[in-house]
C-alpha cells in the first residue's frame, strides 16, 4: 500500500487528516482521545511537581515490579503506542509538507497524534526511571483515566469508518493496549508485600551456602552504580561514563577503580533465573527432559527477553531513520534545481535530514550498548551453568571430556554466544531494510525495483552453500582447537616431567601437528569468508546494474535525482549486505557453540542415590556397606568392586590394604558417592573429610588451603599445624602460612602438599575421615608423627578409614580390609586375619623381608668396618664444616623476599607501535600490505567514479537532454562496477592470506618460546595464563585481528573518498571538517587511555576465572567430599563478575565516544546542507551537489566507524601484545651445544662430583641448597634421606639442570654439566619421578614417546616391571588407551610404567625420586629387586621415605635444611647410635614392630 505516493490535496491526504467535515469535529473519538492524553500529561507533570514520594512514583509504582508481568507489559505497551503515534505524527507532517494548504482539522489531527506521542513517551520514561516502591493499589485517578481511555478506544474501533487500513491498525493497537493496562491496574495482584525474595529461584542450589560471592566488593549488591543512578539525560548521552574515563586519563585504571555491576547485571542474580528458565523449558519439553539446543536457546531468550525487545525497538527506529535521507534526496536535488514547492522548503529539508540523523545516532548507540549488555548477561549465565555442571559431572562423563575441552566451552563457546547479541536482530532487519529500500526504489524507479529485489534474493540464495560450508569448517575448526587445547593443557601440567626426560620438543612437535590440522580448517574457513566477502561487497554493484538495466529495458527515464536516491539506498543496503556474511558466520558459530554447551549439559551427573545419607545422631553406625557392587564403567562386564560388605562404627579406625590395582582407592571413592552403584546399599551418617592420594592444592596462601572456607580459630589452627608437622616448614618459608602456593602446589615438596591436605581435612571437624595413603609421600619420622598425632591423637574419637601400604600402621586398626581384585578377601583385626588367609600374609611377608634387610645392616654395623676407607671420613668432616659455615651466613634480607607467583604482568599506557609493526611485518615481511591498500584504493576510486559517472551522465529532469546515450552510460558503468568487484576479490584474498600467515607465525613463535623457557617460568606462571593466550588470544589473532586491520584501512580510504567528493562541491566543508576532525581526535585520545586499560583488565581478569575453573575440575572430588560446592560457586560468580565489569564499562566507554563523534559529524553534514541551500540556483550542478549529499549521509557512520575500528583494533591488538610477551620469555640454556658435545659413550662410569652447590628457585627467593660438596661414586647405590622439605628433590632437579645453580658445579665423569647442552645431559640420565605421570594416548606412546624402541623391547620392559600380564589382558595390548593424566590406571600402576621407561632407556645414572611411595611393600621389594638386577653396574641415586629402600645402599646422604648433615655408608652411620640416620632406622624398626596402641 503506497499511501505516501499521492500529493493531491483532495486525495488520501485529505482523508487521512480530515475525519469529519462537520463542525462537531472536536467531538470525534480520536479528538476526545487526544484531549484525554492532554489531561493525563497534565496530571503526570502536576504530580511530579508535588515531589518524588507522591509523584511519578505514586502513579506508576503499581506497575513497577521489574520481575513481573505488569511492569514489562505496561512499559512495552507504552513504548509501542508512543512509537505508533510518532509514526502517524511524522506521516501527517509529511503530508502537510507535501500539500498546498493546511486546514484547521489537519492541524488538530496533527496535534492529537503529537500529544499522544508525548504522553505515552513520558509514561515510558517515568516507568523506567522511577525508584522501586512497595507494591500498593493503583491510584484512583490513574484507574479512572484508563477506564475512559479503554471506552474511547472501543468506541473508535466500533464506530469510526474503517476504509483506511493504517487507522484500523492504530485503533486495534490502542484498544489492545487499553485492555492490557486496565487488566494490570484493576486485577493484577501485588507481589508478597514488599518481600524482596519473592522470586523462588533464589532458593536454587546456586546460591546456597555462605555468601562469599561479594568478595568484599559488593558484587550484585543494592549499592547504586553509575549506570543505575544516572538520570535520563545522562543515560541518553552516556555521561555516566564520564567520571571513569576521567580517572583513566589521570592514572592507569586498576580493577578497584572499575565500579561494581548493578544487581540486575551480576551473575548472582542472573544465574538462578537462567537455571530456572532452563529447568522449566526442559520440563515443558516432554520426553527425556535433557537439555537440547532449542531449550537452551529458549531459556537464553526468556532470561534476556526484556533486553532483546528493547534492542529490537532501537534497531527498528534506527533502520527507519536511516532511510529518511535516501527518501528525500530526489526532493533535495529538485530543490537545488529550482523546483520549490513552498517557501523555506530548503530549511525544512535540512531540519528533517538533521533530526533523522539525530534519531539514527541515538537509537544506534543505545541499541549497541543494550545488545552488548544482553550478551554479557548471557555469557555470565552460561558460564555459571557450565561451572555448576562441572561440579556434578560423573567420573565416566569426565573421562569423555577433558579439562581442556571443558575450559574451551567456558572461555570460547559461552563468549561467542554472548557476542551473538550483536547480530541477533540482523535476520529480520535485513528484511525490513530490503523492504524499505524497495519502497524507495519503487517510488523513484517504479517496476525496475523488482529487478533489485530479484538480484538481492539471488545473492542471498548464492550465499546458502557458502553458509553451509562455513558451518562445517567452523565445527571442524572448533574440534581441532579442542584437541590442541586438551593436549596443551596436559603438557603444561606435566612440563617438569617432560623436561626431566628431555621430551619437551617431541611434545611441542605434537602440538604443532595438532595446530597443523587446525590450520587446515582455518585456511578453508578464512578463504571461504573471503569468497563470501567478495560476493556481498559486489552485491550493491550487481543490484544497481540490474536496476538501471531494467529501467532502460522498461523505458523508465533515468534522472540524476532518482539515480542518486537509488545509489544512496544501495549504499545503505550495503550495511545489511556487508554484515550478512558476518551474521551468517555468527549464526553458524553460535549454533555450533550452543550444540556443544547443550551436549555438555546433557552429560551424566553423579548418581545421587549411590550413598544414603542418614541424619546425624540418627544411627549408631558411621558407614555401612551391604552387598555392594560398583563400577566406574557401568557398561563393563567386570565391575570395579564386587560384593563389598563392612560396617564402621563411630570412633573406629579401619585400615584398607592390598596390592597395586586391587581397588583400595575405589573403595574410598564409593563411600564418597563417586563410583556408580550397580547393586547393594551404602549408608553414611555424618560429615566427611577426604585426603586424596594425589594432593589437590589450590592456588592461594597455605592458610587459605588449610581453612578451606572455614573461619579462623587460632588455637585449633595451631594444633592442626603442630599435628601435621607444618610449624617448622612455615618457619623456613619467607612468608610463613601467608606464602602463596603456586598452581597445584608447585613450590612445595610432595610431603608438604600431602601434609597441607591432611591439615585441611583435620580443620574441618568432620565425623568420618577418609585417607587415601597420605603417609607414603612423607619420610618415616614424619609418617610416625602424623599417625600418632593425627589418627591416634586429634582423630581418636572419629571414624577413620585409611588406605595404607605401610604394614606397620595396620595393628592399630580396629578393622583391616584386605583388597584383592576388587573384592574384600579378608576382614578383621590384625591378629585375627594374620593366620586366616594368604593375601594378608603376602603383604606381611614382604614387610618382614624389608625389615630383615634393615636388621642385617644394623647387626653388621657393629662388627664390620666401612667398605670405603678413610677418604670418606675426610668428606664427611668437610661437609659438616662447610654446612656450619653456611648456617652462620646472614639470612636473606627483607628486600629479596617476594612471592613465587606474582600478579599477572600487564603492559600500561598505549600499545607500542612496535607491536603493530611486528604484526604487520610477520607475514612475508609485510610485502602483502601495500597490495591490500592499493586494491582498496582502486575499489574506492572505481566506486566513486561509477557514481560520479551516473550523476553526471543522467539529466536532472525529463526536459533536459542527457550528455551521453544510454548504451554508453551502461557500458561505462558496468565496466567500472566489474573493475571494483575484482579489486574487492583481490583485497579479500590478500587480507586473509596475510592474516592466516601471521597467526601461524605468531603461534609457532610463542609456543616454541614457552616450551624452551626454564621451569621457573612454569612454577611462577599459572597454566591459566598460558592457556588464555593459547586459546582466547590465539582465536583473536586467527579470526578477528586481520579483519580489524582491514576495517581500519577500508574506513580511512572511504572517509578520504567522501571528503574528496564533498569538497568538490563545497570547499567550505573543510572549514568545519578540520575542527571537527581535531575534536574527534581529542575525544579519541581522551577515551583511549581508559578504554585501553579496561581492555587489558578484561584479559587479566579472564585468567583467574579459567584458573579457578581448571582447579575445580581437577579437585571436584575433594570439593564435593567437603560439601564446599556452594562456596566454589560463589567464588566462580565473583570471578565471573570481575571479568564482566571491565567489559561492561568498556562497552559504555565506546558508546560514550561514538555518541559524541556522531553529534560532531551530524553537525558537519548539517552545515554542508545549509551551505548548499544558501547559494543561488545554478552556481552548483544539482547532480554533483546531490552526489555530495549521497556520500555525506554516510559521513557520521563512517567517522564513528573509523574511531570504533581504531579503538577496537587497539583493544584487540592487546592479544598480539600478550602473545609477543610470551614469545620473548628468556629461554633455558641450549639443548645441544655443537662445539661441546659429550662422547656417545658418556657417562661411562657414572661418577657424580658435587662441589659447593648453592641453589635458589628465583633471584628473590632464599637458598634451598646451601653449599653442598660430595661425590657419588660410579656404579654405587646412594640413598638420600631427610625430613620433608630438606632439599632432596631440589638436589635431583639441579642434577638435571631443571634449576640452574646459583654457585658451585656438578661434574659427571669429569664433564661439567653446566657446559653441555640440556638434551645431551637429560637424555643420558634416567629418573622415576615423585609424581607418576602418564599422558593421554596409548601404553606404547607412554613408554616410548620418542619412538626409539621395538615392540619386543617394550614387552620386555613391561614384564620386568610386572605390568606385562596386566597389559596382555587388554584387548588392544600396547595400543590400549590411556586417558588424561592416566586416570584409568591406578597410582601404583602409573609408577610401574615410569619404571618401565627407565628399563627401556638403560642409562648409566638412574635417579629414583620417592619412586615407590605409591606402591605396596611387596611391589616395592619387587621394584628394588628389579633395579638391583638390571642396574647393578649403574650409579643409582635413591630418594626414599622407606628406610628399606635405602638401607642396602652403598652410601647414605642425610640432608637437613639444605645442608649435608651426614654422608657415609649405612653401616658406619648405624655404628654411631647418636647419628641422625641411626635414630631414623631405630624409629622405623620400632614403628614397624609397634602397633601404635
Amino acid at each position: 500500500m503506497d499511501f505516501l505516493g499521492s500529493t493531491k490535496a483532495n486525495g488520501m491526504l485529505t482523508t487521512f487528516l480530515s475525519f469529519s467535515e462537520s463542525s462537531s469535529y472536536l467531538m470525534e473519538p480520536r479528538c476526545v482521545s487526544g484531549l484525554l492524553h492532554a489531561v493525563f500529561l497534565l496530571v503526570l507533570f502536576c504530580s511530579w511537581g508535588r515531589g518524588r514520594n507522591n509523584g511519578f512514583g505514586s502513579v506508576t509504582e503499581r506497575l513497577k515490579d521489574k520481575r513481573g508481568f505488569g511492569f514489562k507489559s505496561v512499559l512495552f505497551c507504552s513504548l509501542v503506542l508512543s512509537l505508533l503515534n510518532l509514526l502517524l505524527t511524522s506521516l501527517s507532517g509529511f503530508y502537510w509538507y507535501g500539500s498546498d494548504r493546511l486546514d484547521e482539522e489537519q492541524l488538530v489531527s496533527l496535534l492529537m497524534f503529537l500529544l499522544q506521542t508525548v504522553s505515552w513517551g513520558v509514561l515510558s520514561v517515568s516507568l523506567h526511571r522511577c525508584s522501586d516502591y512497595e507494591q500498593r493499589k493503583s491510584p484512583l485517578l490513574l484507574r479512572i483515566w484508563l477506564a475512559f481511555y479503554l471506552a474511547v478506544s472501543s468506541y473508535s474501533l466500533v464506530v469510526v469508518d474503517k476504509r483506511h487500513v493504517h487507522l484500523l491498525v492504530y485503533d486495534i493497537v490502542s484498544f489492545s493496549g487499553g485492555l492490557l493496562l486496565c487488566y494490570v491496574a484493576f486485577f493484577k495482584k501485588a507481589r508478597g508485600g514488599g518481600n524482596n525474595n519473592s522470586n523462588g529461584v533464589l532458593e536454587e542450589p546456586l546460591l546456597n551456602g555462605d555468601s562469599t560471592v561479594g568478595g568484599g566488593g559488593g558484587v550484585g549488591s543494592d549499592e547504586a552504580t553509575p549506570y543505575s543512578r544516572a538520570g535520563l539525560l545522562s543515560l541518553l548521552t552516556f555521561s555516566w561514563m564520564g567520571p571513569l574515563i576521567e580517572i583513566g586519563n589521570k592514572k592507569p585504571l586498576d580493577l578497584e577503580d572499575v565500579p561494581q555491576l548493578h544487581d540486575s547485571d551480576s551473575v548472582v542474580g542472573l544465574a538462578p533465573k537462567f537455571r530456572t528458565m532452563l529447568e522449566s523449558s526442559s520440563s515443558d519439553g516432554g520426553g527425556g527432559g535433557g537439555v537440547t539446543t532449542f531449550k537452551l536457546m529458549k531459556a537464553l531468550f526468556f532470561s534476556a527477553q526484556w533486553d532483546i525487545l528493547v534492542t529490537a525497538f532501537y534497531a527498528f527506529i534506527y533502520t527507519v531513520a536511516s532511510y529518511v535521507g535516501p527518501a528525500l534526496i530526489d526532493t533535495f536535488v529538485q530543490y537545488l534545481n529550482g523546483r520549490r514547492q513552498y517557501s523555506n522548503e530548503g530549511y525544512v529539508l535540512v531540519i528533517t535530514f538533521f533530526l533523522a540523523k539525530l534519531v539514527e545516532c541515538l537509537s544506534q548507540r543505545h541499541w549497541f550498548f543494550r545488545a552488548q549488555k544482553a550478551g554479557f548477561r548471557m555469557r555470565s549465565s552460561l558460564v555459571a551453568m557450565v561451572y555448576e555442571k562441572s561440579l556434578t559431572l560423573s567420573c565416566h562423563s569426565k573421562q569423555g571430556r577433558t579439562s581442556g575441552e571443558i575450559i574451551n566451552i567456558m572461555s570460547v563457546d559461552a563468549v561467542r554466544i554472548g557476542n551473538f547479541s550483536w547480530h541477533m536482530h540482523d535476520p529480520w532487519m535485513v528484511l525490513l531494510q530490503v523492504g524499505l529500500a524497495l519502497w524507495i526504489l519503487y517510488r523513484n524507479l517504479g517496476l525496475a525495483s523488482v529487478a533489485a529485489l530479484i538480484a538481492t534474493v539471488l545473492v542471498m540464495l548464492v550465499n546458502f552453500p557458502f553458509g553451509r560450508m562455513q558451518e562445517r569448517f567452523q565445527e571442524k575448526l572448533m574440534e581441532a582447537k579442542d584437541n590442541r587445547m586438551k593436549s596443551t593443557s596436559e603438557i603444561l601440567r606435566n612440563m617438569r616431567i617432560l623436561k626431566l626426560q628431555g621430551w619437551e620438543m617431541k611434545f611441542l612437535s605434537k602440538v604443532f601437528d595438532l595446530r597443523k590440522s587446525e590450520e587446515g580448517w582455518l585456511k578453508k574457513y578464512v578463504y571461504n569468508s573471503a569468497v563470501i566477502s567478495f560476493v556481498f561487497w559486489g552485491t550493491p554493484t550487481l543490484v544497481s546494474v540490474s536496476t538501471f538495466g531494467a529501467c532502460i529495458l522498461l523505458g523508465i527515464p533515468l534522472e540524476s535525482g532518482k539515480i542518486l536516491s537509488a545509489l544512496a539506498t544501495f549504499r545503505i543496503l550495503q550495511e545489511p549486505i556487508y554484515n550478512l556474511p558476518e551474521t551468517i558466520s555468527m549464526v553458524v558459530q553460535t549454533k555450533v557453540s550452543l550444540d556443544r554447551i547443550a551436549s555438555y549439559l546433557c552429560l551424566d551427573n553423579l548418581q545421587p542415590d549411590v550413598v544414603e545419607t542418614l541424619p546425624q545422631g540418627g544411627s549408631d553406625i558411621a558407614v555401612e556397606v551391604t552387598n555392594s557392587t560398583l563400577s566406574w564403567d557401568v557398561s563393563s562386564e567386570s565391575p570395579t568392586l564386587k560384593d563389598i560388605n563392612f560396617k564402621v562404627l563411630p570412633g573406629m579406625k579401619v585400615a584398607v590394604c592390598g596390592t597395586v590395582g586391587s581397588g583400595k582407592s575405589s573403595l574410598l571413592s564409593s563411600i564418597l558417592g563417586e563410583v556408580p552403584k550397580l547393586s547393594g546399599s551404602l549408608k553414611v551418617c555424618g560429615t566427611k573429610a577426604y585426603v586424596a592420594q594425589s594432593p589437590w592444592i589450590q592456588s592461594g596462601t597455605i592458610e587459605e588451603n588449610i581453612l578451606f572456607g572455614k573461619p579462623m580459630e587460632r588455637e585449633r589452627y595451631e594444633k592442626v599445624l603442630e599435628a601435621c608437622s607444618l610449624s617448622k616448614d612455615l618457619e623456613i618459608l619467607s612468608f610463613g602460612d601467608q606464602t602463596v602456593i603456586g598452581e597445584r602446589g608447585i613450590n612445595l615438596s610432595g610431603g608438604q602438599k600431602q601434609r597441607i591436605q591432611i591439615a585441611r581435612a583435620l580443620y574441618q571437624r568432620a565425623d568420618i575421615y577418609l585417607f587415601d595413603d597420605p603417609f607414603s609421600a612423607v619420610d618415616a619420622h614424619t609418617g610416625s608423627h602424623l599417625f600418632k598425632e593425627v589418627l591416634l591423637g586429634l582423630l581418636s574419637s572419629k571414624s577413620v578409614i585409611y588406605v595404607t601400604h605401610q604394614v606397620e600402621f595396620l595393628p592399630a586398626a580396629d578393622l583391616i580390609l584386605v583388597m584383592k581384585d576388587g573384592r574384600i578377601s579378608q576382614a578383621g583385626k590384625y591378629i585375627d586375619i594374620l593366620s586366616s588367609g594368604t593375601d594378608f600374609m603376602e603383604l606381611i611377608g614382604a614387610h618382614q623381608e624389608a625389615l630383615a634387610v634393615v636388621g642385617s645392616v644394623d647387626t653388621n654395623s657393629a662388627s664390620e668396618k666401612p667398605a670405603l676407607g678413610g677418604q670418606e671420613d675426610a668428606i664427611g668432616l668437610d661437609v659438616k664444616q662447610e654446612s656450619q659455615d653456611v648456617k652462620n651466613d646472614k639470612p636473606d634480607t627483607e628486600e629479596t623476599k617476594r612471592q613465587l607467583v606474582q600478579e599477572e604482568e600487564r603492559e600500561k599506557g598505549s600499545v607500542a607501535l612496535d607491536v603493530y609493526w611486528k604484526y604487520i611485518t610477520l607475514a612475508y615481511g609485510g610485502a602483502l600490505v601495500p597490495f591490500i591498500v592499493l586494491a582498496q584504493v582502486l575499489f574506492q576510486l572505481l566506486q566513486i567514479g561509477s557514481n560520479y559517472w551516473m550523476a553526471w551522465a543522467t539529466p536532472v529532469s525529463k526536459d533536459v537532454e542527457a550528455p551521453v546515450n544510454i548504451s554508453t552510460l551502461m557500458i561505462v558503468y558496468v565496466a567500472l562496477a566489474v573493475g571494483s568487484s575484482l579489486c574487492i576479490l583481490v583485497r579479500a584474498t590478500l587480507l586473509v592470506t596475510a592474516g592466516y600467515k601471521t597467526a601461524t607465525e605468531l603461534f609457532h613463535k610463542m609456543h616454541h618460546c614457552i616450551f624452551r623457557s626454564p621451569m621457573s617460568f612454569f612454577d611462577s606462571t599459572p597454566s591459566g595464563r598460558i592457556m588464555n593466550r593459547a586459546s582466547t588470544d590465539q582465536s583473536a589473532v586467527d579470526l578477528i585481528i586481520p579483519y580489524e586491520f582491514g576495517a581500519v584501512a577500508i574506513t580511512v580510504i572511504q572517509l578520504i573518498g567522501i571528503i574528496g567528493v564533498m569538497s568538490q562541491v563545497s570547499w567550505l566543508v573543510f572549514l568545519v571538517f578540520i575542527p571537527v576532525v581535531a575534536a574527534s581526535i581529542w575525544y579519541q585520545r581522551y577515551y583511549i587511555a581508559a578504554a585501553r586499560e579496561l581492555s587489558r583488565l578484561v584479559g587479566v581478569c579472564k585468567a583467574p576465572l579459567i584458573q579457578h575453573f581448571a582447579e575445580t575440575i581437577s579437585g571436584s572430588t575433594t570439593i564435593r567430599s567437603f560439601n564446599q560446592e556452594s562456596r566454589f560457586r560463589g567464588d566462580n560468580m565473583r570471578l565471573s563478575d570481575d571479568f564482566s565489569r571491565p567489559k561492561f564499562y568498556l562497552a559504555g566507554a565506546m558508546e560514550w565516544l561514538c555518541f559524541r563523534l556522531d553529534m560532531l559529524s551530524s553537525l558537519t553534514f548539517a552545515f554542508s546542507l545549509v551551505f548548499l541551500i544558501s547559494i543561488p540556483t545554478g552556481v552548483i550542478d544539482p547532480s554533483l551537489a546531490g552526489l555530495a549529499v549521497t556520500y555525506g549521509l554516510n559521513l557520521n557512520t563512517l567517522q564513528a566507524w573509523l574511531i570504533w575500528t581504531l579503538c577496537n583494533l587497539e583493544n584487540k591488538i592487546i592479544s598480539v601484545e600478550r602473545m609477543l610477551q610470551y614469545a620473548s620469555v628468556p629461554s633455558e640454556p641450549p639443548l645441544v651445544i655443537e662445539s661441546n658435545r659429550p662422547e656417545q659413550s658418556w657417562p661411562s662410569l657414572g661418577e657424580v662430583d658435587i662441589h659447593d652447590l648453592q641453589v635458589r628457585y628465583a633471584p628473590h627467593m632464599p637458598l634451598v641448597l646451601r653449599g653442598i660438596t660430595c661425590t657419588f661414586k660410579g656404579g654405587l647405590r646412594t640413598g638420600i634421606v631427610g625430613r620433608t622439605g630438606s632439599g632432596k628433590s631440589t638436589l635431583i632437579q639441579t642434577l638435571f639442570r631443571i634449576v640452574e645453580p646459583s654457585a658451585g658445579e656438578i661434574r659427571i665423569d669429569g664433564v661439567n654439566i653446566l657446559t653441555i647442552g640440556l638434551h645431551d645431559l637429560r637424555l643420558r640420565l634416567s629418573i622415576i619421578p615423585q609424581d607418576p605421570t602418564m599422558f593421554e594416548g596409548t601404553v606404547r606412546s607412554n613408554l616410548d614417546p620418542l619412538e626409539e624402541y621395538t615392540d619386543d623391547q617394550i614387552w620386555e620392559a613391561l614384564d620386568k616391571c610386572q605390568l606385562g600380564d596386566e597389559v596382555r589382558k587388554k584387548d588392544l595390548k600396547l595400543d590400549s588407551s590411556v586417558s588424561e593424566n592416566g586416570e584409568n590406571w591406578s597410582m601404583g600402576q602409573r609408577q610401574l610404567v615410569c619404571l618401565g621407561r627407565v628399563l627401556l632407556k638403560r642409562s648409566k645414572i638412574l635417579v629414583l625420586d620417592e619412586a615407590t611411595a605409591s606402591v605396596d611393600t611387596a611391589t616395592d621389594n619387587l621394584i628394588q629387586k628389579t633395579l638391583r638386577e638390571h642396574f647393578s653396574d649403574c650409579t643409582v641415586i635413591t630418594i626414599a621415605h622407606r628406610i628399606s629402600s635405602v638401607i642396602d645402599s652403598d652410601m647414605v646422604l642425610l640432608l637437613s635444611n639444605g645442608i649435608i648433615e651426614e654422608y657415609d655408608s649405612p653401616v658406619k652411620l648405624l655404628e654411631n647410635k647418636s647419628s641422625s640416620f641411626a635414630k631414623l632406622v631405630a624409629e622405623y624398626t620400632s614403628r614397624s614392630s609397634s602397633s601404635f596402641e
